[in-house]
């Protein structure tokens, strides 16, 4: 059999994102170390400018951890309203060479240009007038990788950042590879780095020697899904639109809370998800998802699937707080944030028709 011409994926990676849109509209920030979050102790970092990096700050980082590293550093209050316009400025700039658009964050997305309506004659092409495009109409830097595949793609835009453009084509895949640490592969976090290395395994290519069959038998699926990356397969799509899977709001407390001190916070929370919610006209959720962060960092999480779907913010907010009956902690113990999302979605149609079919009289 004749296997199918490979795809032509791109990955567009917008370059330290939120902290070169400040820094673009306020010239007092350039070439200064930039910290987008709001300094004190409860707070993290969202992004950091290039300058920042060199003093090792970083995204999610405690913002007094980063002001430690970089007692220079500047903190600009994060603004989502105008993070999320310039991303649709960029959205509108993708769409003019495909319509096969997946986005991941605000700033990055995968885009399928095998066949593209700009007419350019290949995918490095198409690549380089969008970071072009980016460039003139936004005054902003975007990196790219081009690949036959998604996870090459993403690996290959994070290669000559900031402001890079890196193409792996389909004869250079497994020769790419090779010399990687495994870690570079996509869901090899530390722990399953540390499986491989006690098997030997290290590099990708010191994976890719390993029958898939052993790797099976000692990871089960995923074993399989490791032999298959380690030769650079991955025929999942470009997906343009992505079912949604949760919807919630978190917040990070000034003080840490006692689990009966929640209640309140909590029910903010509830009204807050609600209202997201009701922007989803075509599936419903059927899961309330409790989420709370202990004074040591520890991330719990309880859920519920009532036999009926949540009907309004206030039902949300009763079933998260009696979710916190799940939690198996001393009573004493604090809690610095808390969260409240509904999951467990499914197409309306869907759960309209079984709600009739139970709701149904025996004839």
């Amino acid at each position: 059999m004749q296997s199918a011409a490979p795809r032509k994926i791109i990955h567009i990676d917008m370059d330290a994102f939120y902290a070169s849109v400040e820094q673009r509209d306020d010239p007092s920030l350039r070439g200064k170390p930039v910290a987008v979050a709001w300094r004190g102790a409860r707070s993290v970092v969202c992004a950091a400018s290039y300058e920042a990096r060199v003093f090792g700050v970083r995204s999610a980082m405690p913002a007094v951890r980063a002001e430690r590293l970089c007692p220079q550093l500047v903190f600009v209050p994060p603004d989502f309203a105008r993070y999320k316009a310039v991303s649709r400025q960029i959205r509108e700039i993708f769409a003019r060479h495909t319509a096969l658009i997946e986005p991941l964050s605000l700033d990055e997305a995968y885009l399928d240009v095998t066949v593209t309506q700009s007419g350019l004659p290949s995918a490095t092409a198409t690549a380089e007038s969008i970071r072009a495009a980016i460039r003139a109409e936004t005054a902003l830097t975007a990196s790219a990788g081009v690949a036959p595949n998604k996870f090459l793609a993403k690996i290959a835009s994070d290669w000559r950042k900031p402001d890079g453009l890196f193409v792996i084509r389909p004869r250079q895949v497994e020769a790419f590879l090779t010399p990687l640490p495994v870690g570079r592969l996509p869901g090899v976090g530390k722990v399953m780095e540390a499986k491989l290395a006690m098997l030997g395994i290290a590099s990708v290519g010191e994976l890719r020697e390993h029958a898939p069959a052993d790797l099976e038998q000692r990871f089960g699926r995923w074993g399989r899904r490791l032999h298959e990356l380690a030769h650079g397969i991955d025929e999942h799509p470009v997906q343009p639109e992505r079912p949604t899977l949760q919807i919630s709001a978190e917040d990070t407390f000034e003080h840490d809370l006692r689990l009966d001190e929640l209640e309140p916070h909590i029910r903010r929370l509830a009204e807050k998800t609600w209202a997201g919610y009701r922007r989803e006209s075509q599936r419903v959720a059927r899961t309330v998802v409790l989420k709370l962060k202990t004074s040591d960092f520890h991330t719990l999480t309880r859920s519920l699937t009532p036999a009926l779907r949540p009907m309004s913010a206030h039902e949300v907010a009763d079933i998260a707080c009696a979710l916190r009956e799940r939690v198996e902690r001393a009573d004493d113990d604090r809690y610095r944030l808390a969260g409240v999302g509904l999951s467990g979605f499914v197409d309306r149609d869907s759960y309209q028709a079984q709600s009739d079919l139970f709701d149904t009289p025996p004839a």
